[in-house]
């Protein structure tokens, strides 16, 4: 099973994001996951939120432009090259990594990365067989 990703486009200008995560705030959902990047006019933020599919109909209702994709959550071995564990099995089967960033919290003491990936069925199968812990449902919980 897949984490669902909230992708939004915002304008990119000051206040746009402290808008959004407040009206979640507000509506007691909570980012375990977020990561910002602007362009020139746009910034894109992806979020791995407490409950997703509230989220979405939250951010429908106030006009947001978004999109709920599917992601991988893993976590990352606690030991010199513990990013390389994750990063070379997927290179080697020629996945491609759109972005990566962490979760807020940690279930353990292991760093939780979120993964986009070109062939996510593919990307969950290879981390598994080569011992790396996939996140799933538990991620909403953190």
């Amino acid at each position: 099973m897949s984490v669902k990703q909230i992708s939004v486009l915002l304008d990119n200008v000051p206040g746009t994001l402290c808008r959004l995560t407040n009206i979640l705030d507000k509506e007691d959902i909570t980012a375990k996951a977020l990561l910002a990047a602007s362009a020139a006019e746009n910034s894109t933020v992806r979020m791995v939120v407490s409950d997703p599919e509230r989220a979405a109909a939250i951010l429908e209702s106030f006009g947001f432009n978004y999109e709920v994709s599917p992601v991988l959550a893993a976590e990352v071995p606690l030991h010199p090259g513990g990013m390389n564990a994750i990063l070379k099995p997927l290179t080697k089967a020629d996945i491609n990594i759109h972005y990566l960033y962490t979760t807020i919290n940690r279930i353990g003491q292991e760093t939780i990365v979120i993964l986009g990936v070109d062939r996510i069925d593919a990307a969950r199968e290879v981390l598994s067989q080569n011992w790396i812990h996939l996140i799933e449902d538990e991620i909403y919980a953190l």
